[in-house]
């Protein structure tokens, strides 16, 4: 490519600069004329005059003057794949531009070849697609029917919303189909300015995008709503009676329950949030996440939320809600994170009664740990629960945390195999910090007397504990004996449960 290095724009005819309406109109005339070299005879080859600017700003489209030797020729005197290349790395708008220099620049920038380059640097599209996935004749139409449905955000923020979206719902039907069909399609700009009158204020550009793609997910009904509620794209977690799942709001709802919230706090006389949209919630038991359309941050509700009280659930400092080349917002960010820990398996499908759900408890290292003592292996692992009222609980955090015993071959103690063993107790140490706040034996687990066999899918239990703290840990130790309880067949042993975290993390969900 040296060989094009400065002298990639010396040709006969200068171009001037082409407006977003200009440049859908040039894609309309390559679209229509792609058949002809030549431009139609009613067109004029030149700009007209009063869209022609100054020579100042025309200079500034020129590559700056080579400092050797004057290139032997421009563009119109190349041809195939060295003029393919030079105008593939333009990009699409200088390339539109250069269809109005000349009758042999239009004959060259009218390939669907280099449309299909286009398609994919900017859109990432590797077929000829609308936005609703239906097929169009070719990559030039993709890319005008594309530029006029999203010119008014940045292409790379298109690219990577739209990414987001076909990551994300590729992983769902291959993983957890059930849930497919609660997804609603993309919103129109019409109805996200009807929801931002309704609302007061306006959304962050990169939320906009995320609503254009998909408009959450679908709200429930009375026939629906038992079906449904497992099905949240976020998922959730269960323990004891607390169950949460939570789903993704659609734009209707977001107005209805942001309207509700700050109802209820003008009635308790507290100040209404800054632009607080409430953006996904739990059918279950109450979960609540609301974005700060002003700052761009996303908050988690607190048991306190009726008190206007929310903890930050994604990382502040990585927020640019107004950068002009990549704004990026606390929903997208927290969307993007939670498709890379379905993508990496940090978590999964779980089953529940009779349904599936995505469940938060980790399942990988290093916020899940994993020991095997004798043949029994012992999984563990936490989630913070922000949003409990810890009743009866005196710490101020609350975490749930899942152990899942299983005997993955054998159970063999002192060189002998044994085809079963029960567990008969518990211990559990629990740190806040570095400091021991709890030291606890008990019979069980959850009033339960787990029975393991090889090969056999693990035991899962949840429970829960207090922190008075933001971070500590656990660690333990289950007593098992080989065979039954009613009929043992060796001494009692211990099973190692190592060490796991408990911490707010700096991604709540």
């Amino acid at each position: 490519m040296r060989l094009y290095g400065r002298n990639v724009l010396r040709y006969s005819k200068p171009i001037a600069p082409i407006t977003t309406c200009c440049f859908h109109h040039f894609i309309s005339l390559l679209v229509q004329q792609s058949a002809s070299p030549c431009l139609p005879p009613s067109l004029p080859l030149h700009r007209p005059p009063s869209l022609t600017p100054p020579k100042s700003h025309r200079a500034t489209l020129m590559a700056s003057p080579p400092t050797g030797p004057a290139a032997p020729a421009g563009l119109e005197s190349m041809e195939g794949l060295a003029l393919d290349i030079i105008i593939a790395k333009a990009g699409a708008r200088p390339a539109a531009a250069l269809a109005c220099a000349s009758t042999h620049l239009r004959a060259a920038v009218a390939e669907d070849a280099v449309w299909r380059s286009f398609c994919a640097r900017d859109l990432g599209l590797d077929a000829p697609l609308d936005p609703e996935d239906r097929p169009l004749p070719s990559f030039k139409d993709a890319y005008k029917v594309w530029s006029e449905s999203f010119g008014m955000y940045p292409l790379p923020l298109v690219k990577r919303v739209k990414l987001f979206w076909s990551s994300l719902k590729g992983w769902i039907s291959e993983n957890f189909p059930e849930a497919l069909r609660t997804l609603s399609k993309g919103a129109s700009e019409a109805q996200i300015r009807s929801a931002e009158d309704d609302l007061g204020f306006k959304l962050p550009m990169p939320t906009k995008l995320l609503y254009r793609f998909c408009n959450g997910q679908l709200p429930f009904s009375k026939n629906e709503d038992i079906r449904m509620a497992p099905l949240g794209i976020i998922g959730g977690y269960v323990f004891y009676n607390y169950n949460v799942n939570v789903h993704l709001s659609s734009l209707e709802q977001m107005v209805e329950e942001t309207k509700e919230f700050n109802l209820h706090l003008e009635e308790q006389g507290l100040p209404i949030g800054p632009n607080l949209a409430l953006v996904a919630s739990s059918w279950y038991h109450p979960k609540t996440f609301l974005l700060n359309c002003s700052s761009g941050d996303l908050y988690v509700g607190t048991a306190n939320l009726s008190a206007g009280e929310m903890m930050p659930c994604v990382p502040e400092s990585l927020i640019k809600p107004t950068n002009s080349d990549m704004p990026q917002d606390g929903l997208l960010l927290w969307l993007e994170e939670h498709l890379r820990r379905l993508q990496n398996g940090m978590i999964k499908i779980r089953p529940l009664s009779t349904s599936r759900y995505i469940c938060l408890y980790p399942e990988a290292s290093p916020l899940c740990s994993s020991a095997v003592t004798n043949g029994v292996k012992v999984r563990a692992s936490a989630v913070f629960v922000p949003e409990h009222p810890r009743r009866g609980h005196l710490g101020t955090h609350l975490y749930s945390y899942s152990i899942r015993l299983s005997v993955p071959e054998a159970c063999m103690l002192g060189g002998v195999y044994f085809s079963s063993c029960q567990l008969h107790s518990r211990h559990w140490i629990i740190r806040c910090k570095d400091t021991v706040v709890s030291d606890m034996h008990g019979e069980g687990v959850i009033g339960e007397h787990p029975l393991l066999l090889p090969g056999q899918d693990e035991f899962v239990y949840e429970s829960c504990t207090p922190l008075n703290g933001s971070s500590g840990s656990v660690e333990g130790s289950f007593t098992f004996v080989p065979g039954r309880l009613t009929q043992p067949e060796g001494k009692p042993f211990d099973v190692t449960v190592a060490p796991f975290p408990l911490e707010v993390p700096d991604y709540i969900f």
